[in-house]
C-alpha cells in the first residue's frame, strides 16, 4: 500500500484511509491505491470505512493532469475515478464514509457512491462545482448525483452550487452529521451495524435497487471515458 492510502482491518472493518498530505487530490496513484485497498477489503472485511484527512475529504481531481493536456494520463485518471465511483456504488460489502472536511467533485462521487456518510458539523463545502470552473460533469456522474440525491436539488447541484454541511445532509450527500471529534466513533460504529447484518442478503438487496443505474453508469463509462474520445480532444476535462 502506498503512504497515500492506508488500510487497516479492525475486526470485520477495512478502514481506509486517504491522505496525501495537502488536499487529497485523486489522481491515478490515489485512485490505483484506494483501488488495492479495496482488493484488500472484498476478500477480508464485512465493511468498509474511508476516510479522508484532518479538514478535507478530497479536492477531487487532479487538475494538473488535465492542465499537461496529455490525452493518456487523462484518460487513465477519468477511467480510474469514474471505475472506482462505480465499484463503490456496486460494492458487495457494506461502505461507510466518513466526509471530514470540504470534498469536491471526485470526492462528491465516492460520498454519493457509498451507502452511508458521515460528516462533521464546521464549515466546509461539498458539491459538484465542475461547471463553475469550466468542465462538463461526466455523464456517469450525473447518473450518479440522479439516483441518489433529493430531486429538488440535483439541477442545483448540476450547475456547480456548492452546499455547507446542513444542507449537504438536505441534499443526500451525508446521512448523519456529528461533532468532529466524534466521526471516527460515529462511522465505525455504523459500519459495524452494517457489517453485522446477512451479507448474502445485503448484497442482494442492493442489486436489486442498483442495478437499474449501475447498467447506466456503466453504459456512460463506456462511452464516454474512452482513450479516442481524449485524443481526439486533448483539453476535454468530462
Amino acid at each position: 500500500m502506498t503512504k497515500l492510502v492506508t488500510y487497516d482491518l479492525s475486526g470485520e472493518i477495512a478502514r481506509i484511509g486517504i491522505d496525501d498530505g495537502k488536499r487529497n487530490v485523486m489522481n491515478a496513484r490515489m485512485l490505483a491505491a484506494i483501488h488495492q485497498a479495496l482488493d484488500r477489503a472484498e476478500l477480508e472485511a464485512r465493511a468498509v470505512l474511508l476516510a479522508g484527512r484532518e479538514g478535507i475529504f478530497s479536492a477531487g481531481f487532479d487538475l494538473q493532469v488535465f492542465s499537461r493536456r496529455d490525452p493518456e494520463e487523462i484518460h487513465t485518471m477519468m477511467r480510474l475515478g469514474a471505475e472506482l465511483a462505480l465499484r463503490l456504488f456496486a460494492f458487495p460489502k457494506p461502505v461507510v464514509v466518513a466526509c471530514t472536511g470540504h470534498a469536491y467533485p471526485m470526492g462528491a462521487f465516492l460520498m454519493l457512491a457509498s451507502d452511508y456518510c458521515v460528516g462533521i458539523h464546521r464549515p466546509y463545502h461539498i458539491g459538484l462545482n465542475e461547471v463553475a470552473i469550466g468542465i462538463a460533469i461526466p455523464s456517469f456522474a450525473i447518473e450518479l448525483a440522479r439516483t441518489t440525491l433529493a430531486p429538488h436539488y440535483f439541477h442545483r447541484i448540476a450547475t456547480g452550487e456548492l452546499l455547507d454541511p446542513n444542507e449537504a445532509l438536505k441534499a443526500g450527500y451525508i446521512d448523519r452529521l456529528v461533532a468532529a471529534a466524534d466521526i471516527d466513533r460515529a462511522a465505525v460504529e455504523r459500519a459495524e451495524n452494517l457489517a453485522s447484518v446477512d451479507l448474502a442478503a445485503f448484497q442482494l438487496t442492493k442489486s436489486r435497487v442498483r442495478s437499474e443505474a449501475i447498467a447506466t453508469i456503466r453504459s456512460a463509462i463506456d462511452r464516454e471515458i474512452t482513450i479516442e474520445a481524449y485524443r481526439q480532444h486533448p483539453g476535454i476535462k468530462g
